[in-house]
């Protein structure tokens, strides 16, 4: 008899020496996302106990990939990013949550430190940061000495959960509640191409500029002024991103554009109202 989705899922993970950790869930939030899903969501299959997908109606072969790997696939029109973390929170069975982006692997080293967290019981602190490293497309490294974002990933939902915010989607720890640091790496693949790149921080340029409360100030003017030569000094000597030759160049370049164009179009909103 040939062994289903859940069971072929499990057998993978015992054979790479690892097992699912009880009483945790995984979710991810996706849409169009079928070219790398896969590398997503294999390693959370073989670490928790239960994967959630919510899908916000990819038109390619996203959901068809995750429910052959055996992964719960939930749709879910999209609200902004902070309502849909929180209603995949809403999915899931357990009350301890990992949550992974679509577009970010988690690394054989971060596996293995969650299970020693989860080894003896509930671990002892509400909310773990992981380590979030950058890669930049076409590589399949981080960067040398680029900037480690240390952002809560792992939590307790009963603690904390997602902001209910349209762009910032951020667990809200509570003022005082202690707040653990895992050194294990989740590898970032944020953008396929610079196309890929200027396509999806237009996007989110436009969902910030519709979400602002900013007045059009002299503070705005100034920003705008300023916003391209810092974020390219920022991104290039301070982010590492001159250590990776012409692709670096090109993403620091690309990424101080794209920041100059959201404060335009924030005080292209505000000047209009």
């Amino acid at each position: 008899m040939q062994a289903g989705p859940a069971s072929q899922g499990q057998s993978q993970s015992e054979a790479n020496g690892g097992r699912r950790v009880p009483g945790l869930s995984a979710f991810v939030i996706a849409r169009d996302e079928g070219d790398r899903i896969a590398r997503c969501l294999t390693p959370l299959l073989e670490l928790a106990e239960e994967v959630v997908l919510v899908d916000s109606g990819s038109r390619d072969d996203t959901v068809a990939q995750a429910e052959a790997l055996g992964v719960r696939v939930i749709h879910n029109g999209w609200p902004g990013y902070g309502p849909q973390k929180r209603f995949a929170e809403e999915q899931c069975r357990n009350d301890w949550l990992l949550n992974l982006d679509a577009d970010e692997i988690l690394s054989p080293e971060l596996a293995t430190e969650v299970r020693s967290l989860f080894a003896e019981g509930a671990p002892p602190k509400p909310f773990y940061r992981l380590r979030v490293l950058e890669v930049l497309p076409g590589h399949e490294t981080p960067l040398k000495r680029g900037r480690v974002y240390r952002i809560v990933r792992l939590y307790d939902r009963r603690a904390g959960r997602y902001a209910d915010h349209p762009t910032f989607d951020r667990v809200k720890v509570p003022e005082g509640a202690q707040v653990g640091l895992l050194e294990g790496p989740v590898l970032h693949h944020s953008f396929r191409s610079l196309s890929h790149m200027v396509e999806k921080l237009n996007r989110y340029s436009d969902a910030q500029a519709a979400a602002t409360g900013a007045r059009a100030g002299w503070i705005l003017h100034l920003r705008l002024l300023f916003e391209f030569p810092f974020s390219f000094v920022k991104s290039y000597f301070f982010r590492g991103l001159i250590w990776e030759g012409w692709d670096g160049f090109a993403y620091a370049v690309t990424l101080a554009f794209m920041r100059f164009l959201r404060v335009a179009k924030i005080l292209e909103r505000v000047k209009r109202r």
